[in-house]
């Protein structure tokens, strides 16, 4: 495994511990539009896809009027209302240093729009590590391939040269589409029973452990 020129990361779950504050500010965005509010497992099926998608799936009866309002509510209520922390996963740092020490290309391919992403990278002080990225509205939303396609072509990577790393099956399915190795990791969304259905190379349960994968003699 340490041979790939290429690691694509998912963000929320993967790379950042976010779920939780997904979960309540979509909870918190519907009872401001007065829209059923969703369980914490039906929000977290829908983590990392495009966000009109998602909100389609979260509320198959609202009407565009409500689901435009949802999704400015939602925009507002993870910027502003919602205090619950986001840090990045333990030795999420390390990783990514240490991958680019090995001169690895490095990307994103998130259900984040561009201002999300810009936003946390800000944060966090992440984006020099990273070549290239996809955002919602840059792509088809997952699990098209269209995210990971388009990131082989810019940085000119083939699908065999590249792996790529998320916690939801919609990461999973995404990179089987594409053609490229896929390694689950469990920090976020799905467990191991629902990532083993995309045949990945590997299940990991923290980002040491894949940093042993990527790369063993570190």
């Amino acid at each position: 495994m340490h041979e790939y020129k290429l690691v694509i990361f998912d963000w929320d779950g993967t790379l950042m511990d976010s779920v939780g504050r997904i979960v309540s500010s979509m909870q918190a965005a519907a009872i401001c539009c007065q829209l059923d509010v969703p369980t914490a497992i039906e929000v977290k099926e829908i983590i990392g896809l495009s966000l009109p998608i998602a909100l389609e799936r979260l509320f198959p009866r609202g009407s565009q009027e409500q689901l435009s309002a949802m999704l400015e509510q939602y925009k507002h209520q993870y910027v502003e209302g919602d205090n619950t922390p986001t840090p990045l996963f333990d030795n999420a740092l390390n990783l990514l240093t240490a991958l680019k020490v090995e001169n690895k290309l490095l990307a994103v391919a998130t259900g984040k729009g561009r201002q999300g992403l810009q936003r946390v990278f800000s944060v966090t002080d992440t984006e020099h590590f990273f070549h290239a990225s996809r955002c919602a509205g840059e792509a088809l939303s997952k699990p098209d391939p269209q995210m990971v396609l388009s990131l082989l072509d810019e940085l000119d990577v083939l699908p065999e040269h590249a792996v790529m790393i998320g916690d939801t099956s919609h990461d999973m399915a995404m990179a089987q589409a594409a053609g490229v190795d896929r390694i689950g990791i469990t920090l976020g969304v799905h467990d191991r029973r629902v990532l083993n259905r995309y045949q990945p190379r590997a299940i990991v349960d923290s980002l040491a452990e894949l940093q042993q994968l990527l790369l063993p003699t570190t």
